[in-house]
């Protein structure tokens, strides 16, 4: 980065680019992931301040496993409420899913094409059993590790955190103001993250043609209806050729308008 330029501080954050999420032998295959990992590899070389991945990384009885429910409420792609851990009363509805991304096994690990020996940081999410944890920074209740690690959270923290590390404190740390997204799915773990990047005051940006989506019609949500979720939040998307063309080589000096 151009250091005469402070208020631009970019991060890239790589969302769960894992095996259990690629054809052809994931759990939750997305049609395209795997072939992300070029485009991705050529923002991994472009010089961002902060290069981050995300991963799933559950426990074998987590809540968003279908297998984990009793009948009629264990069928693929149905919804049931979760409830939050720290105020039961407050409830978010919760898509049920095969069994993914199950800590230190196969299907959690990032997939080889990708260039993960560039990450700065790897964010380890979806740790709490209990809960449902799409994006890179928190919670579906909007709780971070930071709850239980502490760094100022909220006290809620009852020995289980959410994730490893908090995002939001490891980029603060480090003076990112900007952070562009990418990875799978764009309609879910991607649009979360992004969302609430911008959410705890982050410009935020996602690489369009670096995320992979489930075909419209097909798809949970659709990246549609994604996109105009991150455009209400105040998220920007942008394609890999703009941060391609405007900073490879050159080192950043500002944020794209």
């Amino acid at each position: 980065m151009n250091s005469s330029h402070p208020e631009f501080v970019p991060a890239l954050i790589v969302v769960d680019m894992q095996e259990d999420f690629c054809p052809p032998n994931g759990a939750l295959p997305t049609p395209g992931a795997r072939a992300l990992a070029p485009t991705i590899n050529s923002l991994l070389h472009l010089p961002f301040a902060v290069k981050a991945g995300t991963q799933d990384w559950h426990p074998s009885n987590h809540i968003s496993f279908a297998t984990q429910h009793s009948a009629p409420h264990n069928k693929l792609l149905t919804r049931i409420p979760c409830a939050n851990p720290a105020n039961p009363a407050e409830t978010v509805p919760l898509l049920l899913c095969a069994e993914h991304c199950i800590a230190r096994t196969p299907g959690a690990l990032l997939i080889p094409e990708l260039e993960a020996e560039k990450f700065d940081i790897v964010i380890r999410k979806g740790m709490d059993a209990r809960t449902e944890m799409f994006s890179g920074f928190a919670d579906a209740f909007g709780r971070r590790a930071r709850d239980y690690y502490g760094g100022g959270g909220d006290g809620n923290g009852d020995g289980v955190a959410v994730a490893n590390i908090d995002l939001a404190d490891y980029l603060s740390e480090r003076g990112v103001t900007d952070v562009y997204v990418c990875g799978v799915t764009g309609d879910c773990c991607v649009k979360c993250t992004a969302v609430d990047g911008a959410r705890l005051g982050f410009r935020t940006w996602v690489v369009e043609d670096a995320c992979a989506t489930e075909e419209e019609g097909t798809a949970v949500w659709g990246w549609r209806e994604a996109r105009r979720v991150m455009e209400e939040a105040g998220v920007r998307v942008v394609g890999s050729g703009d941060l391609v063309g405007r900073f490879g080589g050159r080192g950043w000096n500002r944020a794209l308008t």
